[in-house]
């Protein structure tokens, strides 16, 4: 059984423009056949501002919200966030998200696919870097950042890879099973 690789869409402002990346790296995991991809959107989970009142590494959640994120999270094996840059810093929505647990982040490895201007993405996934490694994760080096991402959207608002978006998504696939490989048994202990 292939391992789950939890595809997180972290943008959930009204308007927002990358849905069509999240569901092209979906269907792309799909393919590939390394994972079994789960896309997770951060806009219908609908997480307020952290609202626990006992520390998450205490796993007491009282909010069905949160217990549902957490259950979400659990059960992957791996996680790619989908993330845009908001002013040159990684969306509110997910350092919220990320802050909402602790043990379920423990020994998985990460990777990002960051989309947005002419860096696309990269200051936003450095921005939350530090945070992840201080839940246990483990952020990969390799990751599929898409500048000027707009340009890969055609007129039925479908993301149409190049062929260096694509090399990159192989890349970070294969490093991201690696990494979940080995990590297994320490997220089993």
């Amino acid at each position: 059984m292939a391992p789950k690789l939890n595809i997180v869409h972290v943008s959930t402002r009204p308007g927002r423009a990358g849905s069509p990346v999240s569901k092209w790296f979906h269907d792309f995991v799909k393919q590939d056949g390394q994972f079994e991809p789960v896309l997770i959107d951060l806009a219908d989970l609908n997480l307020p501002v952290f609202d626990e009142p006992n520390h998450p590494r205490a796993k007491k959640y009282e909010h069905a919200h949160t217990k549902k994120w957490s259950a979400l999270i659990e059960a992957g094996d791996a996680i790619v966030f989908v993330t845009p840059e908001y002013d040159y810093f990684a969306p509110p929505s997910l350092t919220n998200a990320i802050i909402y647990l602790w043990q379920e982040w423990n020994y998985k490895p990460v990777g990002f696919v960051s989309y947005g201007g002419v860096s696309g993405g990269l200051r936003s996934v450095e921005s939350v870097k530090g945070l992840i490694a201080g839940l246990r994760m483990v952020p990969i080096p390799e990751g599929v950042p898409v500048p000027a991402y707009q340009q890969f959207i055609n007129d039925e608002g479908v993301f149409q890879a190049n062929e260096l978006v694509t090399a990159s998504a192989n890349t970070m696939l294969g490093e991201l099973l690696k990494w979940s490989n080995a990590l297994k048994p320490l997220r089993a202990s």
